[in-house]
């Protein structure tokens, strides 16, 4: 979304999650691309706060180590932003040149963002340019708070890093997911990326962007449910949310904690596909993609495929990715690859490009 022009060849994709931060270079062959470098360090699970970071030391460090150990030597990254510092939304505006709306862009911004313009980064994409006869056009306004963004921008600084690029998640997984599958003209398909802390829906039509939410129920309240219910540590309640062993408790134990939070999580999924659905007449949803690092979670996947009535499948940004198996494991690649999405976005992004 909000780019610096640099001269420069290559950058790579950062994702700074609430639990941890990944890395991923990719380098283009053509109109294919090749995996060059991956990584994740993580991170403790109060350093970033609702979309704030709280510990900008903690988390240069983690980036700092993340690069090093990774050995990428790429100095230019992409990064993105999400939760309630950043608001999108699908406004209509008087029929104008690309030039004209970008002068008059904060005008216009004033009448849908409740911030002073003062206080926020704007940007926007002309989503289709209007038809013989008709005076509007259908614009992508993305507004994000400069406070928020210059905390990501200086912790990317202390760790000896540039953002040449600053996006935001929802367009992040709309890029992976584009390059991961065939789009269909007339497919209507809900990203669905459930982080530690923030669920991030984008719908697409036609593999346009036409829906965007961020919800603040993530992986976390599975974890923070087994603590309360099961009086367990942070640590404890994340060993067993993933399938592992915690002395006196199962799996089985956990089960029911689980799925009481996976209703949580279907009925909030649930409600953003129906508001779509209810501003954007007969377009049903035909099928939801899952990502972020809850999509593995034991069960989830078929609960709400059952609850939502979709068919859900888990996102798989390497599928159309070359990475060599000598210095990528293929299994752990195809573990990883829904915790990646956001990052595997952000490293197809260029200064150059438009709004996503």
């Amino acid at each position: 979304m909000f780019s610096w022009s640099a001269s420069r060849s290559e950058l790579v994709g950062l994702d700074i999650g609430t639990s941890s931060v990944k890395a991923i270079q990719l380098r283009r062959a053509r109109n294919s691309y090749r995996l060059i470098e991956l990584g994740m360090a993580r991170i403790h699970p109060e350093t970033i706060v609702d979309g704030m970071i709280m510990d900008a030391g903690t988390v240069s460090r983690a980036i700092r180590q993340l690069f090093e150990e990774n050995n990428i030597g790429v100095k230019d990254i992409a990064v993105s932003v999400s939760g309630h510092s950043v608001i999108i939304k699908k406004i209509k505006v008087p029929k104008m040149k690309k030039s004209e709306l970008r002068e008059g862009i904060a005008w216009e911004a004033e009448q849908h963002i409740p911030y002073s313009m003062q206080d926020v980064n704007l940007d926007f994409q002309i989503l289709g340019g209007a038809g013989p006869g008709e005076g509007e056009m259908d614009v992508l306004l993305v507004a994000v708070k400069k406070d928020a963004m210059n905390d990501y921008l200086a912790v990317i600084s202390a760790a000896g890093l540039r953002a040449a690029v600053v996006d935001v998640d929802a367009f992040a997984l709309e890029n992976a997911f584009e390059i991961s599958e065939k789009v269909k003209p007339d497919e209507v398909v809900a990203l669905v990326n459930i982080g530690a802390a923030v669920t991030t829906i984008n719908v697409l039509r036609g593999g346009v962007s036409a829906f965007t939410r961020d919800s603040a129920l993530g992986g976390n309240r599975h974890t923070e449910a087994l603590q309360k219910s099961l009086g367990l540590s942070f640590e404890q309640a994340e060993a067993l949310k993933t399938g592992g062993s915690v002395e006196g408790h199962d799996f089985a134990e956990a089960r029911s904690v689980l799925e009481m939070v996976n209703g949580e999580l279907a009925g909030e999924i649930g409600r953003s596909c129906e508001f779509y659905r209810s501003t954007v007449q007969g377009d049903a949803i035909h099928r939801v993609v899952l990502s972020g690092g809850c999509a593995l979670l034991s069960g989830l996947s078929s609960y709400l495929s059952k609850t939502l009535d979709l068919p859900v499948e888990i996102a798989n940004p390497f599928r159309e990715i070359t990475a060599d198996p000598k210095k990528f494991d293929p299994e752990y690649l195809a573990f990883t690859a829904p915790q990646m999405m956001v990052a595997v976005g952000l490293a197809l992004r260029d200064p150059e490009d438009d709004a996503t």
